[in-house]
């Protein structure tokens, strides 16, 4: 036994780290430049991705407008499968309903437009030569030879080459209309006659939770089209009715007319409804003066508070109602990239998209960068006082 300990053998040093070698890359502008270069590879492709879109837009925009209306009239084809009804024969009928009431719709307009459009006609050439006149005693007011001048630009236009090409150019498009629209029925009658069987079609590569996952964004997908169009077109009828129990009451001229015309507007969020107010204020003001149309915009104020305070929440659920912010940048890129179809395409893709991220990993489950923060992470990330 010793009392003092042998010399033990050092320990081994621990070779140094390797140390990380520097680069051009490994700062911040390093880092900021390769982020910067991700985001114009994520911009270039979707810039891509909207020219491949729009030179094949007969095709894309009838695509989802079936896939919009087959998710709307879908409850209705399964629940005649139920009662028994072959799916060819719920389809048909699906089809013929709609096409029955829109046609009825266009009858009452035409009817209304008709038995109306002479007083109408007159009312406007009366008001409009009223409103020349009282333009005239304004300082800054355009002379008659002003007037004679722009009225003989415009006559010249309309004989011109110039219109005559433009005229042309609406052949085209009325043509490539009625192909798109032709397009639309077709894909729309084997949406609803075989639609889950194409989607199970299309889900035969993926396993696992990417099955599942698929599986999930596709209910979603649906569900939110089908209750998005749904939900405002319950809405829209309850603006519309509204409006044209006001419009009867105060006996303007082409009430129905303006009483549709709201309806259709009302799928266009904000910017509809406004719209259809100063149509039918202008109607009003035209055909029974100032007053009326003072009243009418008050009727149009009225139902669109108690649209957007009562009716979307209940009628519409709280899961699809997006930001005004959101809509409303939504509406603008839609109105730059598609004009007036991407103008009704935007919202309805938008609340896709989100719901799309709401059940990214599971049923109730958002993504992760999409799930809200837990409040005690908040108050803990809060800095303290003293």
């Amino acid at each position: 036994m010793h009392l003092f300990p042998r010399n033990s053998a050092p320990a081994p040093v621990p070779a140094d780290p390797i140390r990380k070698v520097a680069t051009p890359w490994s700062d911040v502008f390093g880092r900021l430049a390769i982020r910067a270069v991700q985001i114009i590879v994520v911009v270039v492709l979707l810039a891509g991705l909207i020219w491949g879109i729009r030179q094949v837009s007969v095709v894309v925009i009838p695509l989802i407008l079936a896939l919009i209306f087959a998710s709307a009239f879908a409850p209705v084809v399964m629940w005649m499968r139920r009662r028994g009804l072959p799916a060819l024969l719920a389809t048909v009928i699906t089809l013929l309903a709609v096409v029955v009431v829109l046609g009825g719709l266009a009858w009452v307009i035409v009817l209304a437009v008709r038995d109306q459009w002479d007083d109408l006609s007159a009312r406007t050439t009366s008001g409009f030569q009223q409103a020349v006149d009282w333009a005239q005693q304004l300082p800054f007011a355009p002379s008659q030879d002003q007037i004679d001048e722009w009225i003989s630009s415009l006559q010249d236009f309309l004989t011109s080459s110039q219109f005559g090409s433009g005229a042309v150019a609406a052949g085209s498009a009325i043509a490539t209309f009625l192909t798109g629209f032709v397009l639309l029925v077709v894909i729309l009658f084997f949406f609803l006659k075989d639609g889950p069987r194409m989607w199970e079609f299309v889900l035969r590569p993926f396993k696992g939770d990417k099955y599942d996952r698929a599986q999930r964004v596709g209910h979603k997908t649906i569900s939110v089209l089908g209750s998005y169009v749904r939900g405002t077109a319950s809405v829209a009828a309850v603006d519309a009715i509204g409006i044209l129990i006001g419009l009867l009451i105060l006996q303007v001229p082409l009430a129905i007319p303006l009483a549709v015309l709201v309806f259709l507007l009302a799928f266009i969020p904000i910017v509809g409804a406004v719209t259809a107010g100063i149509l039918a204020a202008l109607v009003a003001l035209v055909a029974q003066g100032p007053v009326v149309a003072l009243i009418v915009v008050a009727i149009v104020v009225a139902v669109n508070q108690l649209e957007g305070n009562f009716l979307q929440p209940v009628l519409m659920g709280r899961s699809l109602k997006l930001h005004s912010f959101v809509v409303l940048v939504a509406l603008a890129a839609g109105t730059a990239i598609g004009g007036i179809l991407g103008t009704l395409l935007a919202v309805p893709l938008t609340a896709v998209v989100w719901g799309i991220i709401q059940v990214w990993d599971g049923d109730d489950l958002p993504a992760s960068w999409a799930r809200p923060k837990k409040k005690e992470l908040i108050e803990a990330s809060k800095p303290t006082v003293g």
